[in-house]
């Protein structure tokens, strides 16, 4: 006799998937990045932990707000519908005391091991995803993603003023190339998963659009992200390693646009998408090594 075995998710599982640890860990590479370009001596193991750990809560306190403000949209498309608050496995007010609980303690680290100008400003970022995005923004506009990538931006600006307590051009310079980066990266998922977002009426620019309007759009953004990544070297913030590395990756991020455009190839959208996240990780690494093995004079 065959026996049926309900699986189910750790309890455990299913809040650490409300943060969306995969995003938070693409954050917490440029807030680290952020942190060893604000100075070139060595900082404080208590700082890169706890500074990047309060960062990394606060972030995923604002993930888990956006599971329970679109736990109804999530459960209408395929790559969402599985999500704990959409399925009903945490319930909402269990889960908006988890991202309290993850902001609170967030805000304490930061506080405790930074400095309060760091804390503020995660606090507004976190602030400005959860509410003013989330809540507001996405549903508003099908420029949703333009205005609210400005708080998905701001990593390398909390871990660099975590470090030197102020804010100057370096740090706002990078917040730049993630916000040129972030249209062209989300709007290649939009049209790969355009019919679900028309089904769930989120205002999305390939569902408003069209989708030849938003892949002319990706190659305007992509060629913005282009010059505003080789600022760096311009402000003599980063020497020729970055330089070279920032124009080959850049490039071939403006090809996969291009060919996204051109429509030649099928799945370019989610192509375009994955190549996206490799960009910007290889560019905050080549930051990185520049930063630390300059060609420049």
């Amino acid at each position: 006799m065959n026996l049926l075995i309900e699986t189910r998710h750790p309890l455990w599982c299913d809040y650490l998937e409300l943060t969306k640890p995969k995003v938070v860990a693409l954050m917490l590479i440029t807030s680290l990045i952020g942190m060893l370009l604000a100075s070139h001596q060595a900082l404080p193991w208590t700082l890169l932990l706890f500074g990047n750990l309060g960062i990394g809560l606060c972030a995923g306190g604002a993930a888990v707000v956006n599971h329970v403000v679109d736990r109804r949209i999530d459960a209408l498309m395929s790559r969402t519908h599985k999500r704990p608050v959409a399925e009903g496995r945490i319930s909402p007010p269990a889960a908006l005391a988890f991202a309290l609980l993850l902001a609170v303690s967030g805000q304490v680290l930061l506080l405790v091991f930074t400095n309060s100008l760091a804390a503020w400003l995660t606090l507004a970022s976190l602030l400005g995803y959860a509410v003013i995005y989330t809540g507001f923004l996405k549903r508003a506009t099908p420029q949703n993603i333009v205005i609210g990538g400005l708080a998905g931006a701001a990593p390398p600006l909390l871990g660099w003023v975590a470090v030197s307590g102020q804010v100057s051009a370096e740090p706002l310079l990078l917040v730049l190339i993630i916000f040129a980066w972030t249209p062209p990266h989300f709007w290649a998922l939009a049209i790969h998963r355009k019919e679900e977002y028309a089904k769930a009426a989120i205002p999305m620019l390939p569902v408003t659009h069209g989708e030849r309007y938003t892949k002319l759009h990706i190659v305007l953004y992509t060629g913005i992200l282009l010059a505003a990544s080789l600022m760096p070297f311009v402000i003599r913030m980063s020497g020729v390693l970055y330089l070279i590395c920032a124009t080959a990756l850049g490039l071939r991020f403006l090809y996969w646009a291009c060919v996204l455009y051109r429509g030649t190839r099928p799945h370019a959208a989610i192509s375009t998408f994955k190549y996206s996240i490799y960009y910007l990780f290889l560019l905050f690494a080549a930051l990185l090594a520049d930063h630390y093995f300059s060609l420049m004079p």
